[in-house]
C-alpha cells in the first residue's frame, strides 16, 4: 500500500463511529480494529478470544480523556496495548500477559486504547510518540 493510498484511506474513515470495525493507520501500516465504545463492550473487550489476526485489534473509545486501566482477567491471548491521547499520539505501550489481573494504566490521560496481538508486526509501529489516524471523534 502506498503512502498516498494510506493517506486517502485515513481521510475516508468516518469521523464518528458507534461500533463495528474501522480502519486505523499507524505509520504506513493499516489495521482493522473492532470498536468498543460502550461501557458493556469495553468491559467485555477481548475476553474469551483464542485468536486475533496480526492485522486486527480492538480499539477502546472513551467519551472523555482519563486514566483508564486494563487487565487480562479472562483473556487467554497475550496482548500489547497502546494508550493513545485525544490527538492520536501513542503515549505508552505495554505487553499484557494472559489471564493476569495486573493492571496496566497510562501515565497520563488517554481517549483511546488499542489492543493487538503481542506477536503482531504492528507492535513496533505503536511505540510512544507514534501517530494513529482514522480514530473516531
Amino acid at each position: 500500500m502506498t503512502r498516498f493510498s494510506l493517506l486517502l484511506l485515513s481521510l475516508l474513515v468516518p469521523a464518528a463511529h458507534a461500533g463495528g470495525d474501522i480502519t486505523l493507520v499507524v505509520g504506513n501500516q493499516a489495521l482493522q480494529a473492532e470498536v468498543a465504545a460502550t461501557p458493556e463492550a469495553r468491559q467485555r473487550g477481548l475476553m474469551g478470544r483464542t485468536h486475533l489476526a496480526a492485522d486486527r485489534g480492538m480499539l477502546f473509545v472513551f467519551d472523555t480523556p482519563g486514566r483508564y486501566c486494563f487487565w487480562m482477567r479472562d483473556t487467554p491471548l497475550p496482548l500489547a496495548i497502546a494508550f493513545i491521547d485525544a490527538d492520536g499520539r501513542v503515549i505508552q505501550r505495554a505487553d499484557m500477559q494472559p489471564r493476569s489481573e495486573t493492571p496496566h494504566c497510562p501515565p497520563a490521560e488517554v481517549r483511546y486504547a488499542l489492543e493487538i496481538a503481542q506477536g503482531s508486526h504492528l507492535r513496533a509501529a505503536l511505540a510512544p510518540g507514534a501517530r494513529v489516524t482514522g480514530l473516531p471523534r
